[in-house]
């Protein structure tokens, strides 16, 4: 009789470790994916849900540009079953890292290795290219993430992606797909409805980071406050910029988080057009959380700035 207190102690120690083991193993189950950018992340998980854990290597606040070279970027990268790049030169740091990691499962042409530019309608770049005019891309504009329509094509090869390290997920992952892009069609509808009193309209941006935005919602370039991509704005360029946007009466400055602030409210200041900060990525401002929040935060501020509100 005294030994069953210890005997019935002993199943409750088991079935805990075991419980213990069960959920590590589910842990472990899940494919441990590394997007490039934040936005990619986003479309990864709307896809994976439980079944994928995902990091991003640059945070949404920055210029993706400029993701710096550490040994814990490479960490993540070591233990990923799958990466999610980018593409078209915006993260061409990721090569450096890819090379320091020594993780063969997600080096190009493996099967973990994923380039969501794949099949995108890119904006091509105009003009000759080389290093005197800033941050050109050869490739094309990368920053196709920024028209929401383009996710048709990006989960796609996620998805892809995703059913080579974890086929046996496939549906699960073709069902979230296609009730993520359900949901994304109706909101693109109703974001394109809330623009459309002002297409035709001229913005300025400070990067020229919203190409694909403005062309998928029927908007223009007027011009950017940076003289050159990637190259801080001389007096000169600022004082044409200013006089371009009196003569046109451009409305609007669409600056992203990472901007001179210092130029932007200065060409503000003297234009006397409105500058707006809006996220160029997921988690580029409070609330920005997912993939539809990031339109929904964008489409509201510049609707609103075009149409003369302040709210």
């Amino acid at each position: 009789m005294k030994q069953r207190p210890r005997i019935r102690t002993g199943l409750v120690l088991a079935a805990a470790l075991l419980a213990a083991a069960v959920g590590g193993a589910d842990a472990r189950s899940k494919v441990r994916v590394v997007a490039s950018i934040t936005d990619l992340k986003a479309l990864t998980e709307v896809i994976g849900g439980d079944l994928v854990d995902v990091d991003a290597l640059a945070r949404g606040t920055q210029n993706a540009h400029d993701v710096e070279i550490r040994p814990s970027l490479m960490l993540k990268l070591r233990h990923a079953d799958l990466v999610v790049r980018n593409g078209l030169g915006l993260d061409f740091w990721l090569d450096q890292l890819l090379a320091g990691a020594h993780n063969a499962q997600i080096m190009p042409g493996a099967p973990g290795y994923v380039d969501a530019s794949r099949g995108i309608d890119v904006i091509p770049t105009s003009g000759p290219i080389d290093r005197s005019r800033g941050d050109v891309h050869p490739e094309g504009d990368p920053h196709y993430t920024l028209d929401p329509a383009n996710a048709r094509v990006i989960t796609a090869n996620v998805v892809e992606g995703l059913k080579r390290v974890a086929p046996q997920h496939a549906a699960a992952f073709d069902q979230r797909r296609a009730d993520f892009l359900a949901r994304l069609d109706a909101a693109v509808t109703r974001w394109q409805k809330t623009l459309e009193p002002f297409r035709g309209a001229k913005v300025i941006t400070y990067h020229e980071t919203f190409n694909y935005f403005l062309r998928r919602f029927g908007l223009v370039l007027g011009g950017a406050v940076e003289d050159r991509p990637g190259i801080p704005p001389s007096p000169g360029h600022l004082s044409a910029l200013i006089r371009t946007i009196r003569e046109a009466q451009i409305r609007v400055i669409m600056a992203e988080p990472f901007a001179d602030r210092r130029a932007v409210d200065l060409v503000a200041r003297d234009s006397g057009v409105r500058a707006l900060t809006l996220p160029s990525s997921v988690g580029g401002a409070k609330g920005v959380d997912t993939y539809l929040d990031l339109f929904e935060h964008n489409v509201g501020a510049l609707a609103a700035a075009l149409g003369g509100r302040r709210g």
